[in-house]
């Protein structure tokens, strides 16, 4: 198979689509720092860089709240998410034992399942426990996901048996052939499932939104969802311009984690994704 190599009018046409994503990012932080009346007024303008924003959206605004309990959540549901998750790949992946092939089944049907149906069953779920407006009602649920389970699946499928029946032979127990034979080879793999982990634990609103009505447990999505009554009903005369100001002001800082944690670890990333494509 004959490779192309790329030539100007590719390098053109990926410069243009870097540009028309990018340009709604920038516009937003650059507008960010503008006064609110000019972000209306003429939204492409620059304008004077002032922090007029930053401040009224943090004393508006219970961000700090969010972002600390978005941290917690992600925190302890992320460390779950990346032990069980492998030692489950594992096992589907390397063992064999009755109903393996069934069970696996079972765990890709809820793959099918939208999340709006697991919802009612969920909360009422959580209410016969006692755990509505609780940290567990929002870490439990989904820290052991289908998805990530499939994926660690995939990844270690693709490690050649003689290598795990060497470790053996060495004399490790199983946990030891895990730990020191398997978990380094899947590192990529691993990279790959923390980023994607921490983007659908950040990103989350539906679950939150449901589980929790107390602002004391409000994650960082639920409290930008109601920034706007935040500002109106906590200044008065708060107009259009000051909520869109606070607004991108919010939304500014929200963003900034996931680009830090995509910029850190994009190659290890993307070595990921291509380890879960090998077909095991």
């Amino acid at each position: 198979m004959r490779h192309t190599r790329p030539n100007a009018a590719h390098y053109v046409v990926l410069a243009v689509l870097a540009v028309a994503f990018l340009y709604p990012i920038w516009w937003a932080i650059s507008s960010s720092f503008k006064p609110a009346a000019d972000i209306i007024a003429d939204p492409l303008a620059l304008g004077g860089p002032t922090l007029d924003n930053y401040r009224a959206m943090f004393a508006d605004v219970p961000i700090g709240t969010g972002f600390a309990n978005t941290a917690l959540v992600l925190a302890v549901k992320g460390a779950m998410t990346m032990i069980f998750c492998p030692l489950a790949g594992h096992a589907f992946a390397k063992y064999t034992f009755p109903g393996k092939n069934a069970l696996f089944g079972v765990v890709l049907l809820t793959l099918m399942l939208p999340t709006l149906v697991l919802i009612i069953p969920l909360l009422l779920e959580m209410s016969a426990l006692g755990w509505v407006n609780t940290y567990q009602a929002l870490i439990l649920p989904g820290s052991v996901d289908a998805f990530s389970i499939f994926w660690m699946r995939q990844v270690i499928a693709a490690i050649p048996d003689e290598l795990i029946d060497a470790g053996r032979v060495d004399g490790a127990s199983e946990l030891g052939v895990f730990t020191r034979v398997v978990l380094p080879v899947i590192r990529p793999g691993l990279a790959a499932l923390a980023v994607l982990t921490t983007m659908n634990v950040y990103n989350d609103f539906v679950w939150p939104v449901v589980a929790v009505n107390d602002t004391a447990h409000q994650t960082l999505q639920v409290v930008l969802s109601t920034l706007a009554q935040n500002v109106t009903g906590n200044r008065v005369g708060a107009d259009f311009a000051t909520v869109w100001g606070e607004l991108l002001a919010a939304g500014s800082i929200a963003m900034l984690p996931l680009l830090v944690i995509f910029v850190l670890l994009q190659r290890h990333f993307i070595s990921g994704i291509l380890a879960g494509s090998v077909k095991g």
